[in-house]
């Protein structure tokens, strides 16, 4: 019956490489840098600019979604207008978009 198995030899163990793992490094790291923290660093400036051109009588949306009127801004809070005689202090970097003007009052 010895004659259905075969007999395994040992092979030599092939020579690494070793730079071998070092180009799908490179690879993936390139990946990662192009497919997610360019684009964030992106979005980040974008939003960073946006906060450093609010100035009063703008149009804003939060991140909360509350849409008013800025009425006053200082280095790190806005004061916004969300309804007659109704004034709140947001932390700047909560602005999410400016929107069109009469937006507020459309809405």
């Amino acid at each position: 019956m010895d004659f259905f198995i075969q007999n395994a030899y040992a092979q030599a163990a092939p020579q690494a490489d070793p730079f071998g793992f070092l180009l799908p490094m490179l690879i993936i790291f390139a990946a990662f840098y192009f497919l997610l923290i360019r684009p964030q660093q992106k979005k980040q400036k974008a939003h960073t600019a946006l906060i450093s051109n609010l100035s009063a009588g703008d149009e804003v949306l939060t991140a909360g979604g509350i849409l008013g009127v800025i009425t006053g801004i200082s280095e790190h809070y806005a004061i916004v207008k969300i309804a007659d005689n109704t004034e709140i202090k947001i932390q700047k970097s909560s602005v999410s978009q400016v929107v069109p003007k009469d937006t507020f009052e459309n809405a």
